[in-house]
C-alpha cells in the first residue's frame, strides 16, 4: 500500500482550493450584516479554545478578494470552493430582513471575477455560521423550525447567483457541526463548557498539555451530547433534502448545475484486523460518523440500522422513553433518498478503533458512547500541529473504496484535504508538501487501480485563516498570512509551488535517479 504511483490524473480532473466565509472574510458587521453564531461565540466566550481571538477581520477577504483571486490564478486552479455568509445576505436569517444590497454585490463580484478568470465557483450555502437571531429565537438547527428559513435562503441563492454556479453544496461537514456545536460545546453555537465537561479526562488532558495560560468559562450549555447532536442532524438532513428538490424542480433545467452535500469522514481501521470484534467496531464507527448522513442521502433514506439499534438499547438502559434519534416518516425517507448529485468529501486523517462500552459509567448517554467504540491515532504515525490529525495517506484510499462500495459508486469530489503546521513554521512547510504528495497519490491509486469515480481534489486551504477553536495558532494554508499586518498580505509557502506544479500537469513523474 506504500508503493508510490507514477501516472497522470484524468484530463478533466478538477483542481481547487477552499475557504469559508467566517474563517476568511472578516468585515463581520459592515453594511448591515447580521451577527452569526461564530461572531457571537467568539465575542461572548473568548476563552481557552480561541486564545481571545476572533474572525472579526481574519484574512479580510471582504476587502481583499482581488488578492485572493491573484493567488487562485497563480496556482492555476480550475475551481475555487467558498461559502456564503447567510447573515451577510439576511441579517436575522429571514427573507424579511434582506437581501442586503451589499451582500449581494459582494458575492456577485466574487462569482463574476472567478468566472472571468476561468475558475469555476463551487459554492457552499452553510459552513457553520448560522445567523445568531435564528439560534436565539428557537435554537437553530436543534429545531425543525429552521428548515423553512434555510430553504428560503437556499432558494434565494439559487435564483440570485445560480445562473453562474454549476456546483452547489448545501452543508459543510454536518458531523462536526452537530457533534461539537450541539454536543461537546467546543464549537459554536454551544455556550462554553459545563462543570461536568470541565472535569472530564479529555478537558484535563488538554489543559495540562496546553502551552498557553487557559481559563475555562463555565456557562450554561445549550444542548446535551446525547440528544442535541441527533436533533440538529435531523434538521440538517431534512433541510438538505428540501433544498435539493427545490433546485432539482425549479432551477436545474435552466441553470444546468449540480447540487450535493459535503460530509467529513476519517477512515476507521480496526486496531487488530484479525479480530472480528475490532472489525465490527470500525464499521460501527463509520456508520455513526459517515453513515449518519450518507445513508439517508445516498442510501436507504434512513439512518443506519446499527444507529437505531444502539441508541434504542442504551436509551432503555437509562430509562429514556422518547426517541433520542428522531424518526423519519416514510414520505421523508423517499424525499431524502438520492438527494445529491455528488459525494463531497472532507478527509484529513484516520484512526484505529476498538470496541468499548463505557456508557454504564456515565450519568446519561452520549453520541460517543452510543457507538460502543473508542479510537485514536497510532503512535508510529506522523503527527501535525493539530493533536487529532495524524498523517495516514493510505486511509484516504481505503475510505474512497468504502464509499464506492457502500453507496453505489457515486461521483466524488474531495472538497477538503490538508494538514496544519504551527504559526511559527513560516514558509518552509515541508510537512504540507509531503502530505499532499502522498495523499494525492493515494487518490490517484483509487482512481486508476480501484476505479473510484473521483472527479476533483480541493486543498484546504487557500491561505492561513481563523481555524475555529484554535484561532490562528494552527495553519492549514498554502499561503502565509500575517494576522498582525493590516494588509493581510498573502505570501506563498513552499507547498503552493508544489501544488501549482501538480495541479498544472496532473502528473506524477518518476525521478531520474529512481528505478
Amino acid at each position: 500500500r506504500d508503493r508510490f504511483y507514477y501516472e497522470k490524473f484524468p484530463s478533466k480532473f478538477a483542481w481547487g482550493s477552499a475557504t469559508s466565509a467566517y474563517q476568511t472574510e472578516g468585515a463581520w458587521n459592515v453594511h448591515g450584516k447580521g451577527e452569526s453564531i461564530w461572531d457571537n461565540y467568539s465575542h461572548r466566550a473568548p476563552c481557552w479554545y480561541m486564545r481571545n481571538q476572533t474572525g472579526d477581520v481574519a484574512c479580510d477577504s471582504y476587502h481583499n478578494f482581488d488578492d485572493d483571486l491573484a493567488i487562485i490564478k497563480e496556482l492555476g486552479l480550475t475551481h475555487y470552493r467558498f461559502s456564503l455568509s447567510w447573515s451577510r445576505l439576511f441579517p436575522d436569517g429571514k427573507l424579511t430582513s434582506g437581501p442586503l444590497p451589499d451582500g449581494v454585490r459582494y458575492y456577485n463580484d466574487v462569482i463574476n471575477k472567478l468566472i472571468a478568470a476561468n475558475v469555476e465557483p463551487m459554492v457552499t450555502l452553510f459552513h457553520w455560521d448560522l445567523p445568531q437571531a435564528l439560534q436565539d429565537e428557537f435554537g437553530g438547527f436543534n429545531s425543525s423550525k429552521i428548515i423553512l428559513y434555510y430553504v428560503d435562503y437556499a432558494d434565494f441563492c439559487f435564483s440570485t447567483f445560480g445562473d453562474r454556479i454549476k456546483y452547489w453544496i448545501t452543508f459543510n461537514a454536518p458531523y462536526e457541526y452537530c457533534t461539537q456545536g450541539h454536543g461537546s460545546g467546543t464549537l459554536a453555537p454551544a455556550y462554553g463548557v459545563t462543570e461536568k465537561q470541565q472535569k472530564s479526562m479529555q478537558t484535563q488532558k488538554y489543559l495540562a498539555s496546553h502551552k498557553y495560560h487557559v481559563e475555562l468559562v463555565i456557562v450554561k450549555c445549550h444542548y446535551s451530547p446525547g440528544e442535541g447532536v441527533y436533533y440538529a442532524a435531523h434538521s440538517i438532513i431534512k433541510s438538505h433534502a428540501q433544498a435539493y428538490h427545490i433546485y432539482n424542480n425549479t432551477y436545474r433545467e435552466s441553470q444546468k448545475g449540480q447540487i450535493g452535500i459535503t460530509l467529513n469522514s476519517n477512515w476507521a481501521d480496526p486496531m487488530t484486523r484479525t479480530d472480528l470484534e475490532h472489525v465490527e467496531a470500525s464499521q460501527r464507527n463509520l456508520a455513526f460518523a459517515t453513515g449518519w448522513f450518507a445513508d439517508p442521502i445516498f442510501g436507504t433514506g434512513d439512518y443506519p440500522d446499527i444507529m437505531r439499534y444502539n441508541v434504542q438499547n442504551i436509551s432503555e438502559f437509562f430509562n429514556i422513553t422518547h426517541d433520542r434519534l428522531p424518526k423519519f416518516t416514510e414520505a421523508e425517507k423517499l424525499l431524502n433518498k438520492g438527494t445529491s448529485d455528488f459525494f463531497g468529501l472532507n478527509h484529513y486523517t484516520s484512526h484505529l478503533v476498538v470496541p468499548c462500552s463505557y456508557y454504564q459509567n456515565l450519568d446519561g448517554p452520549t453520541y460517543d458512547s452510543d457507538q460502543l467504540t473508542c479510537g485514536d491515532g497510532c503512535a508510529e504515525w506522523l503527527s501535525s500541529a493539530s493533536t487529532w490529525l495524524y498523517q495516514v495517506p493510505w486511509g484516504i484510499r481505503k475510505l474512497l473504496i468504502w464509499i464506492k462500495r457502500t453507496y453505489g459508486d457515486p461521483v466524488i469530489y474531495i472538497t477538503e484535504n490538508g494538514i496544519s503546521e504551527h504559526f511559527s513554521d513560516g514558509l518552509d512547510d515541508d510537512i504540507r508538501v509531503n502530505y499532499y504528495k502522498n495523499y494525492i497519490n493515494e487518490v490517484l491509486k483509487a482512481i486508476k487501480e480501484d476505479d473510484v469515480n473521483v472527479k476533483g481534489y480541493t486543498a484546504w486551504s487557500l491561505m492561513d485563516n481563523f481555524e475555529w477553536a484554535e484561532g490562528y495558532s494552527e495553519r492549514f494554508g498554502l499561503h502565509w498570512v500575517n494576522f498582525t499586518d493590516p494588509e493581510r498580505t498573502r505570501i506563498p509557502k513552499k507547498s503552493a509551488s508544489y501544488y501549482r506544479s501538480l495541479a498544472g500537469s496532473g502528473t506524477y513523474v518518476r525521478p531520474a535517479d529512481e528505478p
